[in-house]
């Protein structure tokens, strides 16, 4: 059985280095969401301690607009078979440009197969933003309506997101805030830098097939805890052998 949609947005009561196991764990997923993809992505955001494994270790939360959530929210409620369901390519899907429903290099997103984001670094603790008790996290926003922080028309303009990071502008709170994004500082903090991707979702073959969300550029991560920190109890830790020296 799914979780219900009409779950307050506010953050779930999880431990902030807690992640259950039908969020990442492609088994007890499948148990619990079955196919509906769009309970799955609100419960990756309302979770604290919810996190995407990227680039083999960069723990990126996952950050909906408000637009955005309450968008899924309503898909979740009307059921699995709904249209509007998020699609989640198979395997063989490694690329984006690899879809074989279409690809075309420009900046469209149905919020169905392609979903408009960003990937956002230096966000302040404390912020609404700040999800997964990281500093990164892939902000996904509402294509094709009014969204507050959604893509501005400079970032659609400018969009080229099959090319490199070093090819492409990032984004400062300053530039983000005079291009329409009001709530920028607000939501990730002063110091938050962003450059902006096309997302969309597709299996792999470990374990039953992990979630992968990945950028047009082969940026991409799945859902996984984050690793406990090293015990390093530092030169001065004693011992207890030396107490039977």
């Amino acid at each position: 059985s799914s979780s219900s949609s009409s779950a307050s947005p506010k953050r779930m009561a999880t431990k902030m280095n807690a992640m259950p196991a039908h969020l990442s764990n492609p088994a007890a997923r499948d148990a619990h969401y079955g196919a509906n993809t769009a309970q799955y992505l609100v419960d990756l955001h309302d979770t604290p301690g919810a996190t995407f494994n990227f680039c083999g270790g960069m723990m990126f939360g996952l950050s909906l607009s408000d637009t955005l959530r309450s968008h899924l929210a309503e898909v979740a409620a009307a059921g699995a078979g709904d249209s509007r369901q998020p699609k989640v390519y198979g395997a063989e899907t490694r690329r984006m440009a690899m879809c074989p429903d279409g690809y075309s290099k420009d900046a469209a997103a149905d919020n169905v197969r392609v979903f408009h984001g960003r990937e956002v670094r230096k966000v302040a603790p404390g912020t609404t933003g700040a999800v997964g008790g990281s500093n990164m996290v892939i902000h996904l926003s509402l294509a094709g309506a009014t969204d507050p922080e959604g893509w501005s028309k400079e970032e659609v303009g400018e969009y080229s997101g099959w090319l490199s990071d070093q090819q492409r502008r990032w984004r400062n709170r300053e530039l983000l805030e005079s291009e329409g994004f009001n709530s920028f500082s607000t939501r990730f903090g002063p110091e938050a830098f962003t450059l902006h991707h096309r997302f969309y979702l597709h299996l792999d073959g470990v374990d039953g097939g992990r979630m992968w969300l990945a950028a047009e550029d082969g940026c991409e991560g799945f859902p996984a805890p984050r690793a406990p920190p090293a015990r390093d109890f530092g030169m001065s830790a004693k011992n207890a052998l030396s107490f039977f020296k």
